[in-house]
């Protein structure tokens, strides 16, 4: 396994436990500053550090993350994750693009099926 491998999957896994703990401050310093975030099923996308972490901070509901699989290979890592909200538990995706720094750079979450993204966050994503 090499260093970056290393870097990505102890990224990987930090990412994951600052979104559970709500840490902005410490998933803010994992971040490029034009990290780009995009969910394939509704074609959307959030551009920028500070858009990214707004988009979490008012993400409704209380969801919870839990890593089941981590995979890292150089400057990628690849999450299976358990999601929760509330009662209903989801399996997700997420691939995770690291930047010759070693600080996230793109992040794709790719959830079980397709859905209308929810109102109220307009101002913060692009469709595509």
């Amino acid at each position: 396994m090499t260093d970056q491998s290393d870097a990505a999957r102890h990224a990987a896994h930090a990412y994951v436990d600052l979104l559970e703990r709500r840490d902005w401050s410490g998933l803010a310093a994992l971040l490029t500053d034009d990290v780009v975030y995009e969910m394939p099923q509704t074609r959307e996308r959030v551009r920028g550090r500070d858009a990214f972490l707004r988009f979490n901070t008012e993400y409704p509901g209380d969801w919870h993350l839990r890593p089941r699989r981590v995979i890292a290979d150089g400057r990628l890592a690849a999450l299976l994750l358990d999601v929760r909200v509330g009662v209903e538990q989801q399996d997700a995706c997420v691939w995770l693009e690291m930047s010759a720094q070693g600080l996230i750079s793109k992040i794709i979450d790719y959830w079980p099926e397709p859905y209308d993204p929810p109102p109220g966050r307009e101002h913060l994503v692009e469709r595509w």
